[in-house]
């Protein structure tokens, strides 16, 4: 019985390899030195994620975003949808769109996050400015392509914290989302780079 579970753990971890590895369809016609400076901006933005969800977890004890899961429901912090940069069909014009929208929705989510405390204002200043240069770098390629839409994507309503440590849990959910859809981000960039 045990060897049958330890199989199908290691089929299952084979075939979560596989689809994580499977191409995100045709290459791009997007300028190389847009794609290399957009890499370097993901990266640069998820190491300032990560400084933010360290101090977090150092100064606030908040380590464990799987914990704050159903607050995070509650509050109303939602996710950037990137179904367009996911597929096997990649939507070069859809993933853009949501690229640039799921940078916006960060943007706004980190504006919500104003006097987490004063330790992590530094940080969060920081990672503002780069979200908002990727965003900027991304909607200058939309339009040079002629595909940017008549309107630049909005925030929307975003979620009120009422407590400090409404705002602190919210802070570690928010990191690990935008570390989650950076992820995807660079695995597209570079997936692009090298088509």
């Amino acid at each position: 019985m045990k060897l049958i579970a330890l199989q199908l753990l290691l089929w299952h971890s084979a075939l979560w390899t596989v689809q994580e590895a499977t191409p995100l369809g045709p290459a791009s016609n997007l300028p190389q030195s847009f794609l290399l400076k957009c890499l370097e901006q993901v990266r640069k933005i998820q190491a300032d994620d990560v400084v933010l969800q360290e101090r977090l977890c150092d100064i606030h004890k908040l380590c464990h975003p799987e914990e704050l899961v159903l607050l995070g429901h509650s509050l109303g912090i939602p996710q950037a949808p990137l179904s367009s940069c996911s597929s096997q069909a990649l939507q070069l014009t859809g993933c853009l769109r949501q690229l640039h929208s799921g940078l916006s929705l960060y943007q706004g989510l980190l504006q919500a996050l104003a006097g987490i405390s004063p330790e992590l204002a530094p940080t969060l200043d920081t990672l503002q400015l780069d979200i908002t240069d990727l965003a900027t770098n991304i909607w200058q390629q939309m339009e040079d392509l002629g595909v940017a839409p008549a309107v630049r994507a909005t925030q929307g309503t975003m979620p009120v914290f009422t407590s400090a440590f409404q705002r602190r849990a919210a802070g570690v959910l928010v990191a690990s989302n935008l570390q989650s859809s950076l992820e995807l981000a660079y695995r597209v960039l570079r997936y692009l780079a090298e088509h």
